[in-house]
Order: C-alpha cells, then structure tokens, then sequence
C-alpha cells in the first residue's frame, strides 16, 4: 500500500486501495500533474485562506504544530495538512480544527482519484489535491501547509504566494531525490538541499527562516533577493533566550514578554517554537497576543517527536516507572538532535531501532553511542529496512518491537527506553500501545 496508508472505514480504505493501484508507489517530484489536476477541480488552491506554508529536513511538523496551536488559543479556526500520518490517513488533513472525518474523507478522495485516473498521480499528490479541495469548501480563518519533500518541487508548491514562509532544520535526507545533479544547482549536498528547500519562497513573501551555516545561508539570501521576498532569520531577525526549561523571544518585530515552556521535549524545540512565533509575527492581519503565544507554546504537541509512552500494553511490558522515549528520527540532524536531548541524563539508554533500508544507521547510533546500554534491531513493518548486521556487532535483532520489550532487563532508575529510526514505526508503536494521534 503506498506510504503504508490503510483505514478501518471500508469507504475510505476503497479509495485508498483506488489509490495504491493508480498511483506509482514512489515520490515523484514536479508540479505539471498536481497544476493539472487541480485545474480539473476548479483550483482549489487558489481558494485558501491566510496560509503559512512550511519546509525544512527536521522540525517543520513541530513547527506546524506550534503555528496551530498559538492560532487556536488565538480563537481562529485552522486547517492543516502534514505528513506522514502515524496510524490513521486521516492524521494528514485537520478541517478548522478537527481531524477530516470518514466520510467526507472517502467522497474527496473519491472525487480526486476520478479526476486523476489518466495522470499517473502519485500518492502524495492526489492526498494534496483532496487536502486543497477540502480547504476551499470548509470556511477557517488559518491554513497551514506542511511541504512533504524538498520543497521546489513538491505538490504544496503550487499555492500562490502565502501569508509567510517558514524554513525550519536543513539536513541532509531523501538524497535520492534531492541531490540528482541539476544544471545550475549547488554540488555542495548541503547547499543542494537549501536550494531545494528555497524553492518555496515566492516574490513579495516574508520568509522567517533559522540561521544556518554561510554557505547555506548565502543561498537562502539569494532566492529571497531574486524573488523581492523579505527575509527575517534567526539571529539577525529573531532569536530565544533559552534558560533551562523555558525560553524568552526577542525581535526586531517586538518581544514576548512571557516566559515560554515547551510541552515538547528537546532545547530543539524552543526553536521550532521560536520559528512558529517570527512566522506569525511576519503574518498580515490579526496577531496573536503574548498570552495567546505562551498558551499555544505550552499546548502544543505533535506526536512520535521525544513522546513519551503512557500506560498500554507496550509499555505493561516493562517493569513499573520506566521512562520509554519515542521519536521519528532517522537521519544525522535527527541523531544529534537525540544526543543533545539526552546530554545531561545519567541514565542509560536502551535503544529500540528499525530503520529504512535508504537511511544510514549510524545516523542515529553515532550520537548516542557512549550512552547506550543495548541495541536491538526491529523491521519496519510494510516497508524495506535494515537488519541487525547493518548495525554493528553489538546489535541484536528482534521480530518486533513487542518481542525487543519484553527481551530487555531494565532497571528503571538507572535505564531508560528510546524508541527511534522512523516515523513509520513510530505510527505502528503508538497503535500497539493504544494510543491514537487525534
């Protein structure tokens, strides 16, 4: 099943199964198929309201999740479209505040994929066609669009100008795809990346962005002063005041005045946080107040990123008050990002990996090596993965993550539990261990 999308509703999993056999089962950047079947819907993405449109290798989710949130506690009405879903499809489309619901799921999904049979559209492209269409027809105040990959070239690229542009993390990832050579384009990898992730800036958007290394930041700079856009980086434009737990935002636009505490853990997403805050900042129309911020900062969540397991039967499987971490990471800005979260906990960790066979292991083991107490190797269920051997010697493999649990000998005071490698087997972990993004 293409992006392993699959539903208890048998209209919705109809149109997926429509889907998976229509669809070429594989990312395939460009914008001509999604221009034209959305011109075959009436262009529903000419049809949005306020939008921010978000990219990056790393925290562009949470970043979403962030933007919402301060939204929400603003009292506008917010669609959204991110992915990957974890458990359910419907995870990828939030109507005005609320998770696209069955039936109207099953009857866009429908009316897309009847539009896009001589087309050869991908997955990701009629799942975007559905989400623009749904967006057009359901009043909100607020549209948040997440960019699925690259950015240049992804389906969400088609929106006009939005309200504002936000860059989150760059990294390396989905090289396959991003660092084909391109007449014109960077040979630097990291540099490729930021050209490809630039490609969402549009003329006469402002564009909130981290600060990043020269060279990147050079070509970020250049497609803003190409395009007439207006750039607004971390460091020059905004920047937080991280102490301890909780942050302050200072600006040139202004500062908050309150103190902020994340509900999501890792000092990564104080910045994330601070990226959602110079987006709105930048926005035309209502601003959030300082209370609205702080209150959507502590409300936010999105889930699978350092997530900590509540009781359910995965989590029975342990003895009594251990800590089980969960994160999608799976690539060298997501490893670190994991190491710098556990720098300063004495505990050792158990760590639960199961990784795409495209992705590097020691991305997320390197950093974590000296804190590990064991490694166990899982499949990924529905997908291509590595095996225990790709890991090093001192891997041992297990038929799941259920079997990897009940195998460990923790002690909870001196051990905890990470779960990571991908967001894949985040979404079939929170399923085993009931617990449904809503």
């Amino acid at each position: 099943m293409a992006d392993h999308a699959r539903s208890s509703d048998p209209a919705v999993q109809a149109q997926l199964d429509r889907l998976a056999a229509l669809s070429p089962g594989r990312d395939i950047l460009g914008l001509e198929r999604i221009a034209e079947l959305c011109a075959r819907l009436g262009n529903p993405h000419l049809q949005l309201p306020r939008t921010f449109h978000v990219a990056g290798t790393n925290g562009k989710g949470s970043t979403c999740a962030y933007l919402r949130a301060i939204l929400e506690a603003s009292g506008r009405h917010v669609h959204a479209y991110t992915s990957p879903h974890l458990v359910r499809f419907n995870e990828r489309i939030r109507l005005a505040g609320t998770l696209i619901d069955d039936a109207l799921l099953a009857a866009l999904l429908e009316e897309v994929l009847d539009e896009a049979a001589d087309l050869q559209a991908s997955f990701f492209e009629v799942t975007t066609a559905a989400a623009f269409l749904a967006f057009a027809r359901i009043p909100a105040d607020d549209c948040i669009i997440e960019v699925g990959l690259g950015g240049r070239l992804d389906a969400t690229n088609i929106i006009p100008p939005p309200a504002v542009c936000g860059i989150a993390s760059l990294g390396i990832d989905h090289e396959a795809f991003l660092l084909a050579p391109e007449t014109g384009t960077p040979d630097n990898p990291a540099m490729r990346i930021a050209w490809e992730k630039a490609g969402i800036i549009k003329p006469d958007t402002p564009v909130a962005t981290f600060d990043y290394p020269p060279g990147v930041r050079d070509i970020i700079a250049a497609k803003v002063a190409s395009v007439g856009a207006t750039l607004f980086p971390e460091g020059n434009g905004w920047a937080i005041e991280a102490s301890g737990d909780s942050f302050r935002w200072t600006s040139k636009l202004g500062s908050v005045a309150e103190p902020m505490r994340p509900r999501m853990a890792g000092p990564h997403q104080m910045r994330n946080a601070g990226l959602a805050i110079a987006m709105l900042r930048l926005a035309p129309g209502p601003q959030p107040t300082d209370e609205a911020i702080a209150h959507g900062v502590a409300d936010a969540f999105w889930p699978g990123r350092m997530q900590r397991l509540g009781t359910g039967p995965l989590a029975a499987l342990l003895p009594g008050g251990t800590e089980i971490w969960l994160d999608g990471a799976h690539n060298v800005d997501a490893g670190l990002a994991l190491a710098r979260q556990f720098a300063d906990e004495p505990r050792r960790v158990h760590l639960i990996t199961g990784m795409l066979a495209n992705k590097d292991p020691a991305a997320i083991v390197a950093p974590l090596a000296d804190r590990l107490a064991s490694l166990t190797v899982v499949p990924v269920p529905g997908h291509e993965h590595h095996g225990a051997a790709a890991f090093g010697a001192d891997a041992k493999a297990a038929a799941s993550v259920a079997d990897a649990l009940s195998d460990l000998a923790v002690d909870p005071a001196r051990e905890i539990v990470l779960i990571a490698g991908s967001l894949y087997l985040a979404g079939e972990v929170l399923s085993a261990n009931l617990q449904f993004p809503d």
